[in-house]
């Protein structure tokens, strides 16, 4: 069974190359933790010390606009996540972020980085590129939402993440795509009848 770690070096590699002595220094600085289906990483109003690598689990991030919660990323297996503006200025978190199911995630905290960033050029590097990389996703879900109608949005997420359509609950994946549930609903029965909106 393919660990924790063996995922975020397989991780990491797509961006920068790390050699076995340089993961085993970045492992000395995390920690495997776990959460329940619907406990929170962090909550609006909490500062966020971590950033997290995702194992195992779904999460979802969101934020309370009146009585209303609004998905704004929905965070699988592979990948970094954290309340990313909290993490880097140490200011409160406006988002929350959700455990949707029993959830694995590898933390490490914002001291444990800075000291990263300091040893060695090498990780300064990795960071840059790290974060270029989630900007430019960010960017693109952005540009999405603007550029595609309600049906082109949802087919082309449809496309990317069909396993998703079956483990999120639909009114998460509506306020995340911003399509009116109903819509949503409606897409959702259109294309499991016939395989494909295209």
């Amino acid at each position: 069974m393919q660990t924790i770690y063996h995922s975020l070096l397989l991780f990491l590699n797509q961006f920068l190359h790390l050699s076995e002595d340089e993961f085993t220094i970045l492992q000395k600085r995390t920690a495997v933790k776990h959460f329940n289906k619907k406990e929170n990483l962090i909550e609006p109003g909490e500062t966020d010390k971590h950033l997290y690598f995702t194992g195992r689990g779904l999460i979802r991030e969101y934020f309370i606009r009146g009585k209303k919660q609004v998905t704004t990323d929905i965070i699988t297996e592979g990948t970094i996540t954290g309340s990313i503006s909290s993490f880097l200025t140490g200011e409160p978190s406006h988002y929350c972020l959700q455990a949707m199911e029993p959830v694995t995630v590898l933390a490490i905290s914002r001291i444990d980085l800075e000291e990263l960033y300091s040893s060695d050029r090498k990780w300064e590097r990795l960071g840059r590129v790290l974060t270029a990389h989630f900007l430019l996703q960010q960017e693109q879900h952005i540009l999405d939402n603007i550029r595609f109608s309600v049906r082109e949005r949802f087919v082309h997420f449809a496309e990317k993440h069909r396993d998703l359509l079956q483990r999120v609950p639909q009114k998460y994946l509506a306020s995340y795509l911003n399509i009116e549930p109903e819509t949503f609903s409606r897409l959702k029965h259109l294309l499991k009848k016939n395989k494909s909106l295209l």
